[in-house]
């Protein structure tokens, strides 16, 4: 008898538009009225849902949806590719493992308080971008030192990948989750970046003390460790052979480095609703002055203000930052457009999963689904109050994730439908981005289907069972953590 092998995300998608399809014959259509009916996405108006009739979806329906999907999507699809064609750019440079291997030899001799510098470090190439299969780079690098040092291999290990899980997880601009969550929600990137912020901050101090006080006993006594019984194998593994090399960072690779922080940056400022939100018109005043000098204004064109980006405009950004760094570096023309091609090519997979997702949306709302299972979640929630909202959308995130482990794919397969709902509630949309991106990041902490995680295992000589056995009460700490901040938030205005 074969084992059992679970299917592809695109598998999985692919069937759950043939089951929603299905559905569309049984499931009672209806409608909605919208507060504007032209805006994107729909938002429906409470109390208004009326019965419609059936439009049951058939084969062509069904093949038809993911294409449409992707019309539906070209502006989170385009902007996921120009973001990779953007990182390809940058990571051909060396510029990113030149600035982490440059930390990590200045702070030789230093290991203990290598770990709350690493952590940062990955966590904010987590929160930011998304920072993931590039950390596997860095288990070569980092685990000899670690053990060299006195610790174990599970240290090394756990300060790159719980470093850049929890940055995952409480991702503020990472545009694989937050921004791609956002788009589907219809709000900026910038709604909700506060409450982000501050369990990025609680999450990271808690996964620092953790791996620390790990740390701290296998050094005093390495009989503690969760791998003991394979010290001496691991130091003549890791120790005994060639060391991967430091690299030097130079000046180019500064520059390199500069560009990628200051365009994060400027996303940042774009996605924050200064003006709508918090009164700031400082960016409109600056774009009105720019405007206004002669020449200059018409030569510039018109530039969106900070705070009103959307994601045409950060597109815009990262398509003007791999530019400046093909200036920088002075790669041939040909070379760089091989290398952003590239880029987006490695990001393809998930520009599809979006399509496909975006499908499912398709076949329920042509099907008249929506609006029913809309009108289901308003009548469920007229006695559930906005914490047990948040908290079960939590729960929910956390069981679909191991369904849908890609974060980008779990966003489009679920906002167009728990967004509308959280309105209902009376909880903002950001609030659910929020628990979705927690849940996904703590789904990704332990599942075995993570090609991170496995590879990670792997390269460091650790099994799958020792690893959870040692990382499963942490994660309880950070599910409760989690939970408690997103109740807090479901009743603090401004969260």
């Amino acid at each position: 008898m074969k084992k059992f092998k679970m299917p592809s995300a695109f598998t999985i998608l692919f069937l759950i538009i043939i089951v929603i399809a299905v559905l569309t014959w049984i499931v009672p259509a209806g409608t909605y009225d919208y507060v504007d009916p032209n805006a994107t996405p729909l938002e429906p108006v409470p109390g208004t849902y009326q019965p419609a009739d059936q439009n049951p979806q058939g084969f062509w329906e069904v093949l038809r949806a993911p294409v449409e999907g992707f019309f539906n999507a070209v502006d989170i699809i385009v902007f996921i590719l120009v973001i990779g064609g953007f990182l390809g750019v940058v990571t051909d440079t060396g510029a990113i493992d030149a600035g982490i291997g440059s930390i990590v030899k200045k702070l030789s001799g230093r290991e203990t308080i290598m770990i709350p510098i690493l952590m940062v470090i990955f966590a904010l190439g987590g929160t930011i971008f998304g920072m993931s299969e590039e950390t596997i780079a860095f288990y070569v690098l980092v685990i000899p030192i670690f053990i060299a040092a006195g610790f174990d291999s599970l240290t090394g290990m756990a300060v790159i990948f719980l470093g850049a899980g929890i940055g995952c997880l409480g991702s503020t601009v990472n545009p694989f989750a937050t921004g791609i969550a956002s788009g589907f929600a219809g709000i900026s990137i910038g709604e909700g970046i506060v409450l982000r912020i501050i369990i990025l901050i609680i999450t990271l101090l808690l996964a620092i003390w953790f791996v620390m006080g790990y740390a701290k006993k296998v050094k005093a006594d390495p009989s503690r460790s969760a791998v003991a019984d394979m010290r001496e194998s691991n130091e003549k593994h890791f120790l005994s052979g060639d060391r991967a090399e430091i690299q030097v960072l130079n000046g180019k690779q500064k520059s390199v480095l500069a560009v990628f922080a200051v365009s994060f940056l400027i996303m940042v400022l774009g996605v924050i609703p200064w003006a709508g939100k918090f009164g700031i018109t400082v960016f409109e005043d600056f774009n009105a002055w720019l405007r206004a000098v002669p020449g200059l204004g018409t030569v510039l064109g018109n530039i969106t203000p900070l705070g009103d980006w959307w994601f045409e405009d950060i597109t815009i950004l990262f398509l003007l930052a791999s530019l400046v760094c093909g200036l920088i570096w002075r790669w041939p023309e040909l070379r760089f457009v091989e290398l952003f091609v590239g880029g987006a090519k490695d990001l393809l997979g998930v520009a599809l999963i979006i399509g496909i997702t975006r499908g499912i949306s398709v076949v329920m709302n042509d099907g008249g689904m929506t609006a029913t299972i809309l009108h289901w979640g308003e009548e469920s929630l007229k006695s559930m109050g906005s914490i047990a909202f948040v908290d079960l959308s939590y729960v929910f995130f956390l069981l679909l994730s191991f369904l849908v482990p890609s974060s980008s794919g779990l966003a489009a397969l679920s906002m167009p439908i728990m967004a509308p709902i959280a309105d209902f509630a009376g909880v903002g949309r950001d609030l659910v981005i929020t628990a979705y991106s927690c849940a996904s990041g703590i789904v990704n902490l332990i599942t075995p289907t993570s090609g991170v995680l496995m590879g990670a295992l792997a390269i460091g000589r650790i099994s799958y069972g020792v690893f959870i056995k040692w990382v499963w009460k942490f994660l309880v700490v950070l599910f409760f953590v989690v939970l408690i901040l997103l109740s807090v938030a479901a009743v603090v205005p401004g969260l």
